[in-house]
Formats: C-alpha cells, sequence, structure tokens
C-alpha cells in the first residue's frame, strides 16, 4: 500500500467522510481482482500528485463487506470521490488515467 492511501476499514469509514476538510477518493477492491491491480499504480501516481489536495483510501470488499454495499458497489474496481461527506462522482471499472485524472480535477 502506498504511503498516502489510507487503508479503511468497516468500521473507519464514516468516521474519514465526517472528519475529512478534503474531498476523499475510496478504491473498492479486492486482492483476487485483475482490473483492481491494473488501475492501482495510477491510483497511486494520483495520491502523490494530488495528496495534499485530497484523501486517498481503499477498501478491501471481501474484508469490509458493509461500505460497498451501504453504496451500492456491485463491481469493482469502483471509484467513489465523496465531497462534504456525499458522494460526488463514481466511477466503475477500470480508466485510463487521463479520464480518472478528469473527474478528480471535477471533485477538487
Amino acid at each position: 500500500m502506498a504511503e498516502n492511501i489510507i487503508d479503511l476499514t468497516d468500521e473507519s469509514f464514516e468516521e474519514i467522510l465526517k472528519t475529512s476538510d478534503k474531498p476523499v477518493m475510496v478504491d473498492f477492491w479486492a486482492p483476487w481482482c485483475g482490473p483492481c491491480k491494473a488501475i492501482g499504480p495510477t491510483v497511486e501516481a494520483l495520491s502523490k500528485e494530488y495528496g495534499d489536495k485530497m484523501i486517498f483510501a481503499k477498501v478491501n470488499v471481501d474484508d469490509n463487506p458493509l461500505s460497498p454495499s451501504k453504496f451500492g458497489v456491485q463491481a469493482i474496481p469502483t471509484l467513489i470521490f465523496f465531497k462534504d461527506g456525499e458522494v460526488a462522482e463514481q466511477i466503475t471499472g477500470m480508466v485510463a488515467k487521463e479520464k480518472l485524472e478528469e473527474t478528480l480535477k471535477g471533485v477538487l
């Protein structure tokens, strides 16, 4: 896990949304998911570039089933962008870095 990406659990998920003064991007993933592994380096690169403006987090859906079900995550990878504790944008599936960065900038 990259040093600027937080590993969230069902227990810590709500707390980060309530207390963050920055937008939060949550990557819902699983270790067995090929596309999740493929998008991981892109998320890490963006976390290094935008880590001062946005919080980056990951939720392992196998270990934490409540958070993905609460937000209707039915496929992974799903990236949900939260602003002021509310869902601002959502991307499901493997996307190009440009699309991810465009969405991120839109949320900021």
